[in-house]
């Protein structure tokens, strides 16, 4: 009797463990380089997951407007990290039709952190326009320096005589040998690229940006005294957020999407204390303009910690936008 019932107990533990192996969900998500803090908060999220009972499988990409498309066209893919104007960018700037009605349907998970704008430069460029007339690289086409840099652009009417999209390291050297007058970089601070790569000698500079036009849409940011070695004062600026988002899915992806979101709800001091540095200046309630949080994800987070969080925040340039539509 005892090796029976050993037996029906071996074989009922093991259906459970192989039920619980079913039910690890499937979940993709576009990040960004692999070297980027995009693709390290993804890896941690990853590390997250399997913990709870999700397969999330992490792909690096080009940046913002690949990871867009990504999450409505890619199969398995239910999650992207972008920068918080590339809604603004592909309204706006872009004049593909099919990714203007994605990025309508594009909605936000969580807001991450905060990128800073780095505008380098050559002696002689001391403010934003200052860059008028001059040679700028603006980022690889589709990163998102590129679609930060050609809306920054587009709001201040600043005219560059040459706009350049290479990719950071390329601009970096070209504008150590003197090809271009600047380049613009959208990183959180510290930027790796720019503490191992510039010294003093190189008699490179951040540039303020103060332009008023530009603040009307960007939160101000200021990047500190000695952040890089050849930086002897605080550099005023503005910032983007990184954004975790997803597709308006229905049926399945919405409850798998809404379900992990949780798990990154409740496990946010896990993230803190084991995941990228940029995690400790994370706020999932922070109420960001111009995104509507996904219905999916509202169901499984506290409604008393998130409150309205976004809904009825107005960004400007969105609005302005829509206007001209």
């Amino acid at each position: 009797m005892k090796k029976v019932v050993a037996i029906a107990s071996f074989v009922l533990i093991s259906l459970l463990l192989l039920a619980d192996f079913s039910l690890a969900v499937d979940l993709g998500m576009m990040t960004g380089g692999r070297k980027g803090t995009y693709y390290q908060f993804g890896l941690n999220m990853m590390e997250l997951a399997k913990q709870h009972g999700f397969d999330l499988h992490v792909h690096n990409s080009t940046g913002s407007v690949e990871n867009v498309y990504a999450v409505y066209k890619r199969p398995k893919t239910q999650m992207g990290i972008v920068q918080s104007d590339v809604l603004a960018f592909v309204l706006k700037v872009k004049s593909d039709a099919t990714l203007k009605r994605i990025a309508r349907k594009t909605k936000m998970v969580f807001p991450l952190y905060d990128e800073e704008v780095h505008l380098v430069a050559r002696p002689g460029i001391n403010a934003f326009d200052d860059l008028e007339g001059k040679r700028v690289a603006i980022g690889k086409e589709g990163s998102g320096s590129f679609l930060t840099s050609k809306l920054l652009i587009e709001v201040s009417g600043v005219n560059p005589k040459t706009t350049v999209t290479v990719g950071t390291l390329e601009a970096l050297s070209m504008l150590k040998k003197g090809e271009i007058d600047a380049m613009f970089y959208v990183a959180g601070v510290p930027v790796k690229l720019f503490s191992e790569n510039i010294a003093k000698q190189d008699n490179l500079h951040l540039v303020t940006i103060t332009n008023k036009s530009i603040l009307e849409f960007y939160p101000d940011a200021v990047i500190p005294t000695g952040t890089y070695a050849w930086q002897n004062n605080d550099v005023k600026t503005i910032a983007v957020k990184a954004v975790l988002t997803s597709f308006d899915f229905r049926r399945n992806n919405c409850d798998h999407v809404g379900k992990f979101a949780g798990v990154v709800y409740n496990n946010l001091g896990w993230l803190r204390q084991n995941g990228h540095p940029k995690w400790k200046s994370v706020n999932l309630d922070y109420p960001l303009k111009g995104w509507s949080q996904y219905g999916c994800v509202k169901k499984y987070i506290n409604p008393s910690d998130t409150g309205s969080q976004v809904k009825g925040d107005v960004n400007p340039l969105l609005e302005a936008i829509k206007e001209m539509l």
